[in-house]
């Protein structure tokens, strides 16, 4: 069947409502020192429910809600999933805005936000799969996923100059406010554009329905597939590093010195991403390869978590330290980060017919699991074990190399390379 030209229209919406999500995520994970005196008196950052919460809530949340979404999103369609989802967003973005002095108000917000998150992004491979040919579902979910990049990278480097971030200046962290409003105008706005242009396939295309045994079942034959067993390492590895690296990069950046939070190295890192999620799985797509493509971002992995981890031991002074973390931080997010998409299509295509949304779930999932254990690992007694944190992702990240080698490539890559040389 031709594609639809609709199917743009449908990644557009779904893009937005992604970067939006994104935003509201870290919107105060790259001004925390900033957000400390904000919500002075409101707030113990000795407490569990502190700053750096707003930032792990996503992450806690998303362990209990990913696989009730994924079953919403297999079971009533993806536009019933998104839709909700959706709603959820616009809803909670504008309490958000409203309640922006008040950190128990921001908080809850916040929680609403986080419940929203996986109905949006556990949607992504079960769109592509929908309403895209095979050979542009990398490229899709690529730029599905570079939407979420970009928004990191909004709530990165965007917020500290929307809340002032420099503690030698009168308006340190006075912007609060100004800059919910207008995360949280901008998150409704996406909101509605899904709702009202969300279609559930294209015309004359019927997607069989998961029923509830089925969706139960490819979640333990995924579960038993050594590909997709493989696989949730490199999703418990990378994306874990990535979610810790987000939610603390002030922490990192006052852990090297810098007085200012300028969300830098949470930037540098989106922006590599970025660059490297145009790239990498639209050559995985042209060369039919998933695996060679993720073996190569599983080695340009290494060198940027080394970097991190050892900027301290390598910089002569403060200047050279932070500029090897942001060298750093840019190889990290261009590999790491393209190499999401990449793995989300390859799980959909080792593990097939389990429903798409289940395989990207469950990959998020073990993602966010790693990414809030490593966090609070982290923030322990005021982050007396960030350091040593990053020393462990650096022996990981070599782990995760190593278990790389042992994927099949996908068998739907091997059939498509066959029939095209015939």
């Amino acid at each position: 069947m031709k594609p639809s030209p609709y199917r743009w229209v449908i990644l557009i919406v779904l893009m937005l409502v992604t970067f939006a999500t994104s935003i509201q995520w870290l919107t105060h994970a790259a001004v925390v020192r900033p957000a400390e005196v904000f919500y002075k008196g409101q707030v113990d950052p000795a407490s569990f429910i502190n700053i750096d919460f707003l930032a792990l809530s996503y992450m806690l949340i998303f362990l209990v809600m990913s696989f009730p979404a994924s079953y919403i999103i297999d079971t009533y369609g993806i536009k019933t999933g998104l839709t909700i989802g959706s709603v959820m967003v616009g809803v909670f973005s504008i309490t958000k805005a409203i309640y922006a002095t008040s950190f128990n108000g921001v908080v809850i917000s916040q929680l609403g936000l986080a419940i929203a998150q996986p109905f949006i992004l556990n949607a992504v491979t079960a769109v592509t799969v929908r309403w895209f040919p095979f050979s542009e579902r990398g490229l899709a979910a690529g730029l599905a996923v570079l939407a979420q990049y970009i928004g990191i990278i909004i709530a990165m480097l965007v917020t500290p100059l929307l809340v002032g971030s420099h503690p030698e200046l009168a308006n340190y962290g006075t912007g609060f406010a100004q800059m919910l409003w207008i995360y949280g105008i901008l998150s409704l706005v996406s909101s509605l554009a899904l709702i009202l242009l969300i279609r559930e396939n294209p015309e004359g295309y019927v997607y069989p329905v998961q029923v509830d045994s089925g969706f139960r079942k490819g979640i333990r034959d995924m579960l038993y597939n050594r590909d997709m067993q493989i696989t949730l390492v490199l999703f418990f590895v990378g994306l874990g590093i990535f979610n810790a690296v987000s939610s603390m990069t002030d922490r990192i950046s006052e852990m090297a010195g810098v007085k200012d939070s300028d969300g830098l190295i949470g930037g540098i890192m989106l922006i590599g991403g970025i660059i490297g999620a145009l790239i990498l799985p639209l050559l995985s797509d042209k060369f039919r390869k998933r695996k060679l493509f993720l073996v190569i971002c599983l080695i340009g992995m290494v060198p940027g978590v080394f970097g991190l981890a050892f900027a301290g031991n390598l910089g002569l002074n403060t200047g050279n330290t932070y500029l090897i973390l942001l060298i750093s931080s840019f190889v990290l997010g261009f590999f790491v980060m393209s190499a999401g998409p990449i793995a989300f299509q390859y799980a959909a295509e080792v593990s097939h017919p389990v429903p798409e949304s289940a395989s990207q779930g469950i990959l998020l999932w073990v993602g966010q699991l790693s990414g809030m254990l490593f966090v609070a690992g982290m923030s322990i007694d005021h982050n007396a074990y960030l350091l040593t944190s990053m020393y462990a992702f650096a022996v990981l990240s070599v782990l995760a190399l190593m278990s790389v080698f042992f994927l099949r490539e996908s068998p739907m890559m091997v059939a498509e390379t066959v029939a095209v040389s015939k």
